[in-house]
């Protein structure tokens, strides 16, 4: 079934306790076969304005061409209309889809999750299931009018983990009332996974690219929780990039490369140094 809903200009935003939680080290134990795909990372844009996309999703898949795809799976979430639409490519898909969490499969990423006809999770890892997250400005009618909108996209995504599930969506819509985290058995239980995944096909690699993320994902934490908007620390974050390529492609394997170098910012402990001092300052400390 596809799955459509108009955001009106209304992002989404990642819950920062499952941020907080989020091990980026956490990988398959083998990758980069030809019929694979990784979603390792954010949905939507990251902190450089990246991240795992409908567009590099779609590029993985035109080069896996017509034959099953296993989509691998560890993210804290993201944007949930773009998890949306990853979704609804993956249910397109000629041939078979399996998906597998590795970690974690957070908000927008659990709806990925379900896309699979088969579906997997680590005995270690979890789903985590909740209503939309965002950050806003504006007068009380417009906030009154954006919570109504959310009510209805929260709605709508209890519709389809009861659909996948064959649980009741009041139940569904109590669990992501709660901001549940659902291990791997227990998500066999409630038939939001088909089975569980074998621990030799998960592995925990302290790479640059982990070691990065967790520098940066804390980064973001401090500053949200200090009250900074979404759009601000993005453009705080754009002011460490420096124009080093990535020294591998994140989101997605089999894709095809982005118009241009994804970059890092060579030293992140003193972007970290920087963020604190900025936060405190922010606190009036």
């Amino acid at each position: 079934m596809k799955h459509k809903i108009q955001s009106r200009g209304l992002r989404s935003e990642m819950s920062p306790r499952a941020l907080e939680k989020w091990n980026p080290a956490i990988q398959a134990a083998v990758e980069n076969t030809s019929d694979t795909i990784t979603v390792y990372g954010v949905i939507g844009e990251d902190w450089y304005g990246e991240g795992v996309t409908l567009k590099r999703i779609d590029a993985a898949l035109r080069a896996i061409g017509e034959r099953d795809v296993t989509v691998y799976i560890n993210s804290p979430g993201g944007d949930m209309f773009e998890g949306i639409a990853i979704y609804n490519r993956l249910q397109e898909h000629s041939h078979q889809v399996t998906t597998k969490v590795l970690g974690m499969a957070a908000s927008a990423a659990s709806i990925v999750f379900l896309a699979g006809k088969k579906r997997e999770v680590a005995s270690s890892a979890f789903l985590m299931i909740h209503n939309c997250w965002t950050w806003l400005a504006g007068n009380r009618n417009y906030l009154r009018d954006i919570a109504d909108d959310m009510e209805e996209f929260d709605a709508a995504m209890a519709d389809l983990y009861a659909e996948t599930s064959g649980q009741s969506t009041e139940d569904m819509a109590e669990l992501m009332d709660d901001e549940t985290y659902i291990r791997g058995k227990r998500a066999v239980e409630l038939g939001l996974a088909t089975g569980l995944l074998s621990a030799t096909e998960v592995t925990e690699r302290e790479t640059e690219d982990a070691a990065q993320a967790n520098a940066l994902k804390a980064m973001d934490v401090a500053l949200a929780k200090g009250g900074m908007p979404r759009s601000e620390r993005r453009e705080l974050f754009a002011s460490f990039k420096s124009g080093m390529p990535r020294a591998t492609g994140g989101g997605t394997h089999n894709a095809a490369p982005p118009d241009k170098p994804r970059a890092v910012a060579p030293d992140l402990s003193a972007s970290l140094s920087a963020a604190t001092n900025l936060l405190n300052s922010l606190k009036g400390k």
